[in-house]
């Protein structure tokens, strides 16, 4: 079997969730069947790797159309694979027009939905009304659709009722535990002046309004005045967030001692510090498909707290693992005050902490590994071949 991989991100140049899950799964899938990869940006000059620029003519469009170029660029060169795989919006289209042009079948993995981020218009425009309709006709027309959580394929089916269900099937995301683990160097943290003695609550994502930054920074208002705030946190969505943003923090670090903004991309083995010297990692997701940052601070032994939204549940096990906390859209403050109760309640107890940072450990290295993500993804594929 040989697939042609479509994604926007590839390594070196990955910057979100979706980046990460195709660097991981294209390394495993490999183990098992041929993989082309197919990806935006500048040449990888790595094996079976082939990388797609936009087309110059459409240097000032919109972004989406860029996208859609590059997206021909791709459908061009796919010909000559058994079956193509998309990720993210940004491939889909590409994926569903190899399957017009050359026959193949088509499988989309849905790392997010447009319908369930209309803050997105805010940052794209026009570009949000494209990128939605690409989603919508590819995840339609597709043999099969990969949701990366049961509350996941829940969202597609919601969003998308057409889709027959059977086409739609479960393969969460995994974890390198290899990558993610405890470990007790803390030059990182002593180079940005946080302090590894003292309690740490942590934050790592965008700003973007899906993560719900400006609810965590609602609620370190009433967290332990005694504990640190880390927020690493960049690549604002818009202006008016990153203003919206700096001024909270401002607010926030001029009320209370030891808040940190961490605003640039810590590499891997910087963020692996950070989350393996956290007392408390906290992910305030309104929206999150899975949350891959949550199973990167179980693998770094750390307790979790929570939104009780999409896949999240089915990572952090609340009570044994973490703390889920009930998010509702029309009552942040409730939803902030429950953050800072979820908080408190592990500062309060380290043994607590110890406990469901080791039971976190344990869930990630027994329940996501990436070889099993490889494995059953091809079944999907064998199962669509099949017909």
């Amino acid at each position: 079997m040989r697939i042609g991989l479509l994604t926007r991100e590839y390594p070196p140049e990955v910057y979100g969730g979706a980046g990460v899950h195709v660097d991981h799964l294209v390394a495993c899938l490999r183990e098992l069947i041929e993989v082309e990869v197919h990806c935006f940006g500048s040449p990888r000059g790595a094996h079976g790797v082939h990388a797609h620029a936009a087309d110059a003519a459409l240097i000032d469009a919109n972004a989406a159309l860029r996208t859609l170029s590059v997206d021909l660029s791709i459908t061009a060169a796919t010909g000559d694979v058994d079956l193509v795989h998309s990720h993210t919006w940004y491939a889909n289209l590409a994926g569903h027009l190899s399957h017009v042009l050359h026959g193949i079948p088509h499988v989309v993995t849905a790392h997010s939905l447009e319908p369930r981020r209309p803050w997105k218009a805010e940052q794209l425009g026009g570009g949000y009304r494209l990128s939605s309709w690409v989603e919508r006709t590819a995840l339609e027309a597709a043999d099969a659709v990969i949701a990366v959580s049961e509350g996941m394929r829940a969202d597609v089916l919601a969003c998308y009722p057409t889709l027959d269900p059977a086409r739609v099937h479960v393969v969460r995301n995994g974890i390198d535990t290899n990558a993610f683990h405890p470990v007790e160097r803390t030059d990182v943290l002593r180079r940005l002046g946080i302090r590894p003695d003292l309690p740490i609550v942590l934050f790592v994502g965008r700003i973007t309004r899906q993560k719900g930054l400006a609810h965590l920074i609602a609620a370190a208002h009433a967290v332990d005045p005694h504990a640190q705030v880390v927020l690493c946190a960049g690549a604002p969505d818009t202006e008016e967030i990153a203003t919206s943003t700096s001024a909270a923090v401002s607010e926030l670090a001029a009320a209370r001692d030891g808040v940190f903004w961490v605003r640039e991309m810590l590499p891997p083995e910087d963020l692996r510090q950070m989350l393996s010297a956290a007392t408390v990692f906290v992910c305030p997701s309104v929206y999150e498909p899975l949350g891959i940052v949550n199973l990167e601070a179980m693998a770094c032994g750390t307790a979790v707290v929570a939104s009780d939204v999409g896949g999240i549940p089915e990572v952090v096990d609340d009570g044994v693992t973490g703390v889920l906390v009930p998010f509702d859209e029309h009552d942040p403050e409730g939803f902030a005050a429950g953050l800072a109760s979820g908080v408190n309640s592990v500062l309060a107890d380290r043994a607590l902490a110890a406990r469901m940072g080791e039971a976190g450990r344990s869930r990630a290295e027994r329940d996501f590994a990436w070889t099993s993500v490889a494995e059953q993804t091809v079944r999907v594929y064998e199962s669509v071949l099949r017909g």
